[in-house]
Order: structure tokens, then sequence, then C-alpha cells
């Protein structure tokens, strides 16, 4: 049962924190929720616009709180914003304002696929995150997500314009693998996080147990329709993504997507003892198109 009743919600206009919150609220948790951005709040929530989390105008609204939750974080780089700048610096400033605030424990949403051996400039900037918040000395859980999907994602969003052009790009063979997790179980598992020891101090792969090509998720996803689907080289798709701001997958994206991350969820179920939804399932009711 969940004992702790106050949790804060860094970044909390993105669309896995909308689905957190509503769950999280549902659930009678007191939300103190901060974005950049202006949001519609829920039951038993107040909101706090701040651009850069300034600690003078937070750090007593949040004082005390059982647990930060902390999604705030970019997958691609542009000239105005980097990885360095969001993923490192930023983690690096709400850690310290956790500590100062005495909240109990993060929560931090990294990326499948981080690891200390990376070359990915994404999932470097997620490594060094993941150590500022282990180093810390804050209790912490640390989920590795594959794609959350579910209404709105970015990824289906992604899928759903490409019916407006009657073809969609695969990169290379389309062959590599995707372990992709439903935002319904996801908001779950943070749920259970916040509260349960067994999640403490613990690095976890937030995955589905469905292990799919992205061929084949993007067959299933367009069954019915008249989408063409055309491949492309890697060599082509990448020099796009460099040549081309409005490209669809910058570099590090194809380096998600190409990389054939698995993860485990085996260990996930055995942890939460949660029935997981089968994204093949919904793929297959065409209740994610």
């Amino acid at each position: 049962m969940l004992k702790c009743h106050n949790v804060v919600v860094i970044g909390a206009s993105g669309f896995i924190a909308k689905n957190l919150r509503k769950h999280l609220s549902d659930n009678n948790i007191k939300l103190i929720s901060i974005s950049r951005n202006d949001f519609k709040t829920f039951k038993n929530e107040s909101k706090i616009i701040s651009k850069h989390c300034d600690e003078k105008n937070i750090l007593q609204k949040i004082k005390n709180s059982d647990a930060l939750i902390h999604l705030v974080g970019i997958g691609k780089q542009s000239v105005k914003t980097d990885f360095e700048m969001v993923n490192v610096q930023f983690t690096k400033h709400i850690v310290n304002l956790t500590n100062k605030a005495k909240i109990k424990k993060i929560i931090y949403l990294s990326g499948l696929g981080v690891s200390p051996n990376t070359s990915s400039g994404y999932f470097i900037s997620k490594y060094k995150a993941e150590r500022i918040i282990i180093d810390s000395g804050l209790n912490y859980t640390i989920f590795r997500p594959s794609y959350i999907v579910g209404q709105d994602d970015l990824f289906t969003k992604y899928l759903k314009k490409q019916i407006k052009n009657t073809q969609i790009l695969i990169p290379g063979s389309g062959k590599y693998s995707i372990q992709p997790i439903h935002i319904t179980d996801v908001v779950q598992i943070i749920l259970q996080s916040i509260g349960d020891r067994k999640f403490n101090h613990k690095i976890i792969d937030l995955v589905g147990p469905d292990l799919i090509t992205f061929e084949k998720y993007v067959k299933l996803f367009f069954k019915g329709t008249k989408i063409n689907m055309k491949k492309i080289s890697l060599e082509d798709a990448y020099h796009n993504a460099i040549i081309n701001p409005k490209s669809d997958f910058g570099i590090d994206d194809l380096n998600i997507l190409i990389g054939n991350f698995k993860g485990n969820h085996e260990k996930l179920r055995k942890m939460t003892k949660m029935k997981f939804q089968s994204i093949i399932e919904l793929l297959q009711s065409s209740r994610l198109s």
C-alpha cells in the first residue's frame, strides 16, 4: 500500500507526464506539478509555471515531499538546446533542488540502451544524468524505457503523420527490434516505485512483453490502409538526419531505432506482479492507430 502522499512532477506537460499525473491524481496522490508551459490541472494538484525551475520560486513549495519525478529531457539536439544542457546540467540542477528541499526520493526516466560503453551523444548524456543521481546520496529509481506508446505519443504521432504522405520511409532493413511498452503499464509501475522499497536504489528496464521488428510494427499499425513502405539505406537516412533539421529522425533517433536494444521484461514482470498489455495485440486490434 502506498504510504506517501506528496509528489513533485518536473516536466508536467509532456505525453508521459499527462498520463502519469492523471493516474496519480486518481489514486489520491497530492501533486505539485512543474512545467515551463501552462497546463490543465487534475484534482489534488497544484501547478507551478517555471522555465528553469528557479530555486527561489520552487524550493519552499516542494519542501519535504515524498518523491520527485524527473521527466525533463530531449532526444534530439538543436542549435538552441543540446544534450549536455538539458539532459545533464538540468538534471544536476534538479538533484541539487531535491537535496535542498529534503525530498525523500527521486525517480528518473533514462533510456533503454544507456551504458558506460556507448558512443551515442544521447546515451552519453543520459548515462551522465544517471551517475549524477546515483552519486547524489538520494534514494532513487532509474527507469530505462523503450518506446512508450499510447494515445498521442511521439512515435504514434510520427506514424500517423505519414498517412498524409501515403508513404513511410523505413531506415535500413527494418528488421531491428523494438520492445515498446504501453503508457498505462508505465504509470502503474511509476506509482508502485514511489512507495515500494524494492524499487529503491535500482536501475530498471522499462519494457513491454513483445519484441517486434520495426517493419512488422509499421505493417500492423497501417494494416487496412493504402500507405506504402519504402526502405532507404542507412547511409541516406543518416545523411538526411545531418543536413535536414526537419528530418523525422535525428542521428541519435536512428541510433536508438536500429540499436536492437533488448530489456529484461521478465525481471520487471516479477518485480511489479503486473499483467502487461501486449503491444502486438493492441496493434492487431487497431487500438494504437
